[in-house]
């Protein structure tokens, strides 16, 4: 258990990130009929002569759907401002229908997996219409917590099983993926019981964990041939650096190398929070692979 300072210090990083004003987006596209099938574009907010690099954001919340992406527009607005093109993705998660109080179920399988498939299948055509200022060709997928784990898989799908429905059959064309504090290892997360155990609520319960583990688990899609970091806070007690050190413990073993960023004292929630001295961090790393 933390102590009390730590515990202080971690709430006091959240109140921060949820302390912005949500930024709304230049505009919004549809890459499905579902409410939550949307994507946010956010046009740089710097004058340059080429176009921009293109980040692709997917936000976390423990694939909960009291968690939607306004709680990280003010990361994708801090990331326009530093010139980038941004495209916010929602999609579907779990628990929307449970009672008041109680800690709702995390995820929807098949739906959560199907539409970040859908969203960045169709992304292409839609920033080109919503964003006519970014750069396709240096494309950065990027995701918090559980939407770090989706920025990972979603990098990963030509190394899908073969009978996965959201395998491709090459390699994305992607710049890389900087994921922040991701759930990036399945088993060492619910060893640790993160979140409430939501990566196995993710995936169906106990019934079906072990079988879908390695149609979701980015430890067991390696390698990618993708150029990865990850930044972990080392003080972060909703998301372990255990788990990101195991998911690059992994990728060495799968012969290649997946960057590791550790923060000293930082939490969580600072790796999205403007406000923040990680939120910087976030944004170089970002840049070393976009530009």
């Amino acid at each position: 258990m933390p102590d009390d300072a730590a515990a202080a210090r971690a709430a006091a990083e959240e109140e921060s990130a949820f302390s912005h004003d949500p930024v709304d987006p230049d505009a919004t596209a549809s890459y499905g009929t579902h409410p939550d099938q949307v994507i946010d574009f956010y046009a740089p907010r710097t004058e340059q002569d080429a176009p921009a690099p293109l980040v692709v954001v997917l936000h976390g919340g423990a694939w909960r759907a009291r968690y939607d992406r306004r709680h990280i527009t003010p990361f994708a607005g801090f990331l326009a401002r530093r010139g980038f093109a941004v495209a916010n993705v929602e999609y579907r998660r779990g628990g929307d229908t449970e009672p008041e109080g109680a800690t709702p179920p995390a995820g929807r399988w098949p739906d959560t997996f199907d539409d970040v498939a859908a969203a960045l299948d169709a992304l292409p055509g839609l920033a080109r219409e919503a964003l006519p200022q970014a750069d396709l060709r240096r494309t950065v997928l990027t995701g918090h917590s559980a939407g770090g784990h989706l920025a990972l898989w979603a990098a990963a799908r030509h190394v899908l099983p073969a009978d996965s429905p959201w395998r491709l059959p090459e390699a994305a064309p992607l710049r890389g993926v900087v994921a922040l504090a991701p759930i990036a290892d399945f088993a060492v997360a619910e060893k640790l019981a993160v979140c409430e155990h939501a990566s196995l609520q993710l995936l169906g319960g106990d019934d079906h964990f072990t079988e879908r583990r390695p149609y979701a688990d980015p430890a067991l899609l390696l390698p990618t041939g993708i150029a990865t970091t990850l930044v972990q806070g080392r003080a972060d007690l909703v998301v372990p650096q255990a788990v990101a050190e195991s998911y690059a413990d992994a990728s060495a073993k799968a012969g290649e190398t997946a960057g590791l960023t550790l923060l000293a004292g930082v939490g969580h929630f600072p790796l999205i929070d403007p406000a923040a001295d990680a939120c910087a961090v976030v944004v170089e790393e970002i840049a070393q692979l976009a530009w």
